[in-house]
């Protein structure tokens, strides 16, 4: 019993804030910093502390587990750029494993994200001469020639931009291998530089601004006209849609094409195929506030709609199953995701918490910083509800009591299911001394005196390595992540299983 205590505690640590934590082990750690870490477009230009922390975890891992990873971060969690660099340090890694070039082909979901990759291979391999490409890898090369059969003209042409390295320039470089003729002639074209311009809103409206307009009236019935002749062509996407509402009503479209836009935004197909991260519509929600317009209304419904389409996928929990979901409010959680996002990951966790709740029967909701608060919200209204506990957040403080969550349940001798904490996992008491210190771990240890068969459930958002239980625990679990693909993941955990095992089962 005194080994088996030994070695249960060896992963002992503190956290940010100096309270005791544990640290995970390598493949979880991984996982979490990965899926909880957002670059921005021109992540080659440098890389920070986060980078040089998943390039660590990487030689602690066996490459299959981070091909798999990388996979997993752009199919489920619908990151871009973090897969990508996890492909070019593999091949930095592993030189001459296939499993390189099959993680190169499976990430590169766009054309751009080929020149993207070759962009961050260059300043991660520190190539500064002129050829700065020159000795390319060889599974890199492959890969990247794999992916360039995967699109047509249009996917080409739509990317086709003067950035650090251009499409042309990976065309020459990689030597894709043509699957016909038809696609031989597609080649020819990039490499003359005669591809086609796509029709894409960016090129209508950069060729509308180089137009000349009578009056500023003139201007303004040009915009609202070509924006209208977006919508109705059925060829604005998806994501451009949802950047964009706050333009296409301060242009003051015809109701026809605002009609159009809240169809297709509130369209079970259209959100399915869409695959966008839950916190990309809390952006638009607030982008369209403060727009003085009286079709604001109706697309805050077909925003509130798109989000439970998104909902509906997530496994149910009835009546019987009693949860608590607590979320996070503290200024740790007060930071944006990226230097060029205003999301936070408070904004993150209160979206995926107000998705859970939603498909939750029998569910109590609040908020934790100083103290625990509960704040009862309806089931309908996701979005309606992250705005309604952003205002709120004041009313608990800014510490990280996530014990008091749990406390209050003690008190009220209250026996729940599930205990899930939407959080950056940073836990303390701010109440007392650092050796008087309250933990979560002991707080729950308490609790399960009263309900034996609870679980704790820990949401990271921030991916910083340490947890404040051991999730070791047959009773505490870590899920990580943005995406609403995460409750795939405590669905498995249901089942038996973790986010490793999971990430495992991809195949290559």
């Amino acid at each position: 019993m005194k080994f088996n205590f030994r070695l249960f505690n060896k992963n002992k640590t503190v956290n940010y804030e100096n309270a005791v934590a544990y640290q995970m082990d390598a493949k979880t750690e991984l996982y979490s910093a990965v899926v909880t870490t957002s670059l921005n477009d021109k992540f080659y230009e440098g890389a920070d502390a986060r980078m040089e922390k998943i390039r660590d975890l990487m030689t602690k891992v066996d490459a299959e587990y981070t091909a798999k990873l990388a996979v997993y971060a752009r199919e489920k969690m619908y990151l871009r750029s973090v897969p990508l660099v996890l492909a070019v340090e593999m091949a930095k890694l592993n030189s001459g494993k296939t499993v390189v070039s099959k993680t190169v082909n499976k990430v590169v979901k766009r054309a751009d994200e080929i020149t993207e990759l070759l962009a961050y291979y260059q300043m991660a391999n520190e190539r500064k001469d002129l050829k700065k490409l020159n000795k390319l890898s060889k599974q890199v090369q492959k890969g990247l020639a794999e992916a360039f059969n995967k699109f047509d003209e249009y996917q080409f042409s739509k990317y086709n931009r003067d950035a650090e390295v251009k499409l042309k320039d990976a065309l020459f470089l990689v030597h894709p291998k043509a699957k016909d003729e038809a696609q031989q002639a597609l080649f020819d074209k990039i490499a003359k530089d005669e591809l086609s311009t796509a029709y894409t809103w960016e090129t209508e409206l950069s060729a509308l601004g180089q137009e000349s307009f009578e009056n500023a009236d003139a201007k303004a019935d040009a915009k609202k006209e070509k924006w209208e002749e977006l919508i109705m062509s059925g060829k604005l996407g998806y994501m451009a849609m949802l950047r964009n509402l706050r333009n296409i009503l301060e242009a003051k479209v015809s109701d026809e094409a605002v009609q159009k836009v809240c169809d297709y935004i509130g369209d079970e197909k259209a959100v399915a195929n869409a695959k966008q991260l839950p916190f990309r519509y809390l952006s638009a929600y607030r982008e369209l506030k403060t727009v003085n317009s009286g079709a604001v209304a109706k697309v805050l419904t077909a925003l509130e709609k798109a989000l439970l389409y998104t909902a509906v996928n997530i496994k149910a929990f009835d009546a019987k199953t009693s949860i608590v979901i607590a979320c996070d409010v503290s200024s740790s959680m007060q930071k944006a995701i990226s230097a060029k996002s205003k999301i936070l990951n408070y904004d993150i966790g209160l979206m995926l918490a107000m998705l859970l709740q939603n498909r939750s029967k029998n569910v109590i909701t609040g908020m934790f910083g100083d103290t625990w608060k509960v704040v009862n919200m309806p089931q309908t209204s996701i979005l309606a509800n992250v705005d309604a506990f952003y205002k709120r957040e004041g009313e608990v403080g800014y510490s990280t009591n996530g014990y008091k969550v749990i406390e209050d349940l003690i008190k009220r001798r209250a026996v729940v299911d599930k205990v899930m904490m939407f959080t950056d996992c940073q836990m303390y008491d701010s109440n007392r001394a650092a050796n008087m210190q309250k933990s979560v771990s002991a707080v729950w240890d308490e609790y399960k005196r009263i309900a034996p068969n609870a679980r704790l459930y820990l949401f990271d958002l921030a991916g910083l390595g340490t947890t404040p239980l051991d999730i070791r625990r047959k009773d505490v679990y870590l899920i990580a992540g943005w995406s609403d693909k995460i409750f795939e993941v405590l669905a498995a955990v249901e089942n038996g299983s973790n986010a490793v095992a999971e990430i495992e089962k991809i195949e290559l």
